[in-house]
């Protein structure tokens, strides 16, 4: 069994401020986290190997989140994507659904969602006590 703690996070997002906040919050959590500003960015990397997840923000620019899991689909190794997003609507969930979302959040969320939505996108068989 290897605990979740020893994967490392990816964080998508264009924001400064919001991508800060995302990784502050999972290493506090104790969880490894590595920020990307863009898919392209990302995609040139080539560090995908040992991610548990990728957490990407839907509006990027010139590639989007949904683009960017497409992309990541055709990778030897495909991490969960989870999908976080200012702007949700019924068509942005089916999109994500479409894209084989691990997950979806609506900005703003809290701390504590986001940490237990990574640590169950990460260990599927964890239960936590709350």
């Amino acid at each position: 069994m290897h605990g979740s703690d020893s994967a490392t996070v990816v964080i998508v997002e264009d924001d400064p401020s919001m991508s800060r906040a995302l990784a502050r919050i999972l290493r506090l959590g104790g969880i490894h986290a590595k920020v990307y500003v863009s898919a392209e960015v990302l995609l040139a990397s080539d560090t995908l190997e040992g991610v548990g997840c990728v957490i990407v923000d839907v509006q990027l620019p010139e590639m989007n989140g949904f683009e960017l899991r497409t992309r990541l689909a055709t990778m030897v190794v495909l991490p969960p994507v989870i999908f976080i997003t200012a702007f949700d609507s019924p068509e942005a969930r089916a999109q994500a659904v479409a894209a084989g979302a691990a997950a979806f959040l609506t900005k703003p969320f809290s701390g504590k969602m986001l940490l237990e939505t990574v640590r169950q996108v990460l260990d599927p068989t964890a239960t936590e006590l709350a």
